[in-house]
């Protein structure tokens, strides 16, 4: 059996939202890593660090404002049976610039608008808004 890591993460910070826990932890990788400081850059979450308990963990500490997660929705795109990828002119707006997408490109993980400026497209791993 395949699992998906990445949709892993994000369905532990989905859940972890609705039932209004304050942090999250998540097995360690650096993809992940680098998609939780894109969180953290984005004003998404509040703070992530990596911890050595048994193994190697991210401790995401979730942000809400006035009592409402900042978070309202946080879904894979590209999945391991199906990639989805696109052209920097194709890259998604997501609610109209109000969200935004998570794109691997050949320069590392980015925002659509980052990869739109710098004119690189790649694989949408995921939508936040």
């Amino acid at each position: 059996m395949f699992t998906d890591p990445i949709a892993d993460m994000l369905t532990r910070i989905r859940n972890a939202l609705m039932v209004r826990k304050g942090e999250v932890l998540v097995p360690y990788s650096n993809i992940k890593f680098a998609i939780a400081n894109i969180l953290v850059a984005e004003k998404y979450i509040e703070k992530v660090e990596k911890v050595k308990n048994q193994r190697e963990e991210i401790k995401i500490k979730l942000k809400y404002e006035e009592g409402k997660p900042s978070i309202e929705s946080i879904k894979r795109i590209s999945k391991p049976g199906r990639r989805i990828y696109s052209k920097n002119d194709k890259l998604p707006r997501v609610l109209g610039g109000r969200g935004f997408a998570i794109v691997s490109t050949p320069q590392g993980l980015m925002t659509e608008k980052q990869a739109r400026a710098k004119h690189l497209g790649g694989e949408i791993i995921c939508e936040i808004y």
